[in-house]
């Protein structure tokens, strides 16, 4: 799965949004902003802290800020309450706690909140951005209250190096190696595996797979005049017979009869820099502040 940062934008003086999804699913990524989720309806699988949390109705979530995550829906008509908002404004006891786990053993009245923040950013009344915050403050000192939790520990530089890998990996996909990889988290070739495929969900292989093929689609859906053999060249394949198994394995189609419709559904992402939108193209935005 690609995994790039998110960043996200607020509205105007604010630091918190708010929205309900249906059918969320978006890719493996990661923000500086905290994320809380609810569930209205339906069930959704989350992937976050090297595993996978299955939500129900009422039930909760919080992906704490940097945390590397992604979520699928098990249902079409899942609805997802969503509620982003910059660590800073809770900053004052998230510097020194955190929750033991990221899903919430406890329920809490989330549609409440929701409802009164929604209607604080949509009016955009003199003060609202401050209004906002202190609505997030008070959500969170209940769950805080009513949850087990921990002392936070110092950043984890080797998360901050495994980000920085995947940003490597996204650049130079073609040429990138299993061994290079390992070279530079630092670690041998067996912990590093075992590591990837916690971190991610996925295998390194697997991984560098799908970046290979998703440049394949591009460039078979883009008029650029170039042969399959160059195609399978340039995506780093090493032969075109292992070109064509792949690709087929990943796609459903051979790379000559792939339609000009196509979207590598689950390696679907916004090229950039600096950020990108992790939501899958199936997944419907049904209500925001905006």
């Amino acid at each position: 799965m690609l995994a790039k940062r998110e960043i996200w934008k607020y509205p105007e003086e604010a630091h918190v949004w708010v929205g309900k999804y249906r059918n969320s699913r978006n890719l493996l990524h990661w923000h500086y902003d905290c994320e809380f989720i609810y569930v209205e309806r339906g069930s959704i699988d989350v992937f976050c802290e090297k595993k996978t949390h299955t939500l129900r109705e009422g039930e909760s979530m919080l992906t704490d800020s940097g945390q590397i995550h992604f979520q699928r829906a098990r249902e079409p008509d899942t609805v997802l309450i969503v509620i982003i908002f910059d660590y800073n404004v809770i900053r004052p006891f998230l510097d020194k706690y955190q929750l033991a786990e990221p899903k919430l053993a406890n329920h809490y009245p989330i549609p409440e909140y929701y409802a009164r923040l929604k209607s604080i950013l949509s009016a955009r009344r003199p003060f609202y951005g401050e209004e906002a915050n202190c609505v997030v403050r008070e959500m969170m000192i209940e769950v805080f209250r009513g949850e087990q939790l921990v002392r936070r520990t110092e950043n984890n530089r080797t998360e901050e190096t495994f980000k920085r890998l995947l940003e490597e990996l996204q650049a130079r996909f073609a040429e990138y190696t299993f061994q290079d990889a390992a070279h530079f988290m630092g670690m041998s070739e067996a912990y590093f595996s075992r590591y990837f495929k916690a971190m991610t969900g996925t295998t390194f292989s697997q991984y560098l797979n799908y970046l290979r093929t998703d440049c394949a689609v591009r460039l078979l859906q883009s008029d650029h005049g170039m042969t399959m053999t160059e195609i399978c060249d340039r995506c780093g394949f090493a032969t075109i017979r292992n070109f064509n198994r792949i690709f087929k394995e990943l796609t459903g189609f051979s790379p000559s009869r792939l339609p000009d419709d196509y979207i590598l559904e689950d390696k679907f992402s916004l090229r950039s820099e600096k950020a990108f939108n992790p939501t899958l193209y199936d997944c419907e935005l049904i209500e925001s502040c905006e």
